[in-house]
């Protein structure tokens, strides 16, 4: 037997009518009040109907995506790709950030009963079982992008993306290749970094060294303590290949503070193609960000006209610029 709103209303001790109002975030609603109701629509897994939503003003259009870090450069090369393709078909985009636990357990709580959006787009990040198993209650197509696989959607393979970088300083003659993981968005890039580092060594025949590879925090200062622990090593890397554009810049900036030289005394390569990146004639790999959101918003609005969501994966590129050339080189 499915679930009324007269069964959540009963359940929180209130009207159907303040029911309504609570579950579709009008006014004239008691915070406690609409918390109770919200609690009560979760307890019997209620959500609202299509047909009743639109009749109440609900969700017409809209489609909402979900962002772990708004921030983040690739995130927002992704919407500019994406909010186009909506607009053009005349659809509406609703933004949640989910940046942090807080945000992202209230959304997840939230929305399914809410039901404002007649589709998702979840950007840069994956979803675990337990949120996979929310957004199924409402019954919405839902599309990844720029995440790592297992959901329906766009990406890059970020494994074959990783291998691009490490295969150019490999043909370029080095050995002593570093990689520093800084945290950060698209879920799923550091292991399939790592991994694509570690791979790419041992199929040139060359031994693994574990501390070639150091994991850090975001941002500038993650950046500087990658490049400054592989300085330290006894036998200091003559390249390295960094998680993101950022953190390859960063990774240059410790470079220059330390006398050293790029590319002369170490080569540096980024992942993703920033806009910075060109400017600093940085070698990179292309991950095409814009791109995989264009292709999401024909995902989503194929969706909408009844048809499945498909997994499509973009491929990278490789950029050559100036900060990487051959081990040893003198000017």
């Amino acid at each position: 037997m499915s679930v009324t709103l007269a069964d959540v209303a009963r359940r929180a001790g209130v009207s159907p009518a303040t029911a309504s109002r609570a579950l579709g975030g009008r006014p004239h609603v008691a915070p406690a009040t609409r918390m109770r109701v919200r609690r009560a629509a979760d307890e019997l897994n209620f959500v609202v109907s299509p047909e009743a939503s639109r009749l109440a003003g609900g969700a017409r259009g809209r489609v909402g995506v979900v962002v772990p870090h708004l921030a983040q450069w690739s995130c927002g090369a992704a919407l500019e790709g994406l909010e186009p393709v909506l607009r053009g078909a005349g659809v509406d985009l609703l933004l949640y950030g989910v940046g942090d636990p807080a945000a992202r357990t209230a959304f997840f709580a939230d929305l399914p009963a809410r039901r404002r959006v007649d589709a998702l787009v979840v950007l840069g990040t994956a979803l675990d079982e337990q949120e996979r198993a929310r957004l199924e209650l409402m019954a919405v197509p839902v599309v990844a992008a720029a995440g790592r696989g297992g959901q329906p959607g766009v990406r890059v393979d970020e494994h074959a993306a990783a291998r691009h970088a490490v295969d150019h300083l490999l043909h370029l003659g080095h050995r002593r290749i570093g990689a520093v993981a800084a945290a950060g968005p698209p879920d799923g890039v550091l292991e399939a970094f790592a991994a694509a580092h570690r791979d790419a060594l041992h199929d040139a025949g060359l031994a693994h060294d574990a501390g070639l590879l150091v994991r850090v925090g975001r941002g500038a200062p993650g950046a500087a303590e990658g490049a400054g622990r592989l300085l330290g090593l006894r036998e200091p890397p003559t390249a390295v290949v960094a998680s993101s554009d950022e953190v390859a810049l960063g990774v240059v900036r410790t470079l220059g503070r330390a006398r050293l030289r790029v590319p002369d005394d170490v080569s540096v390569v980024g992942l993703g193609d920033h806009p910075l990146a060109e400017a600093a004639d940085l070698t990179t790999v292309c991950r095409p960000a814009r791109e995989q959101g264009a292709e999401a918003g024909r995902m989503v609005l194929e969706a909408l006209a009844g048809g499945a969501v498909p997994t499509v994966v973009l491929p990278s590129r490789l950029v050559v610029r100036g900060s990487t050339a051959p081990p040893g080189r003198t000017t």
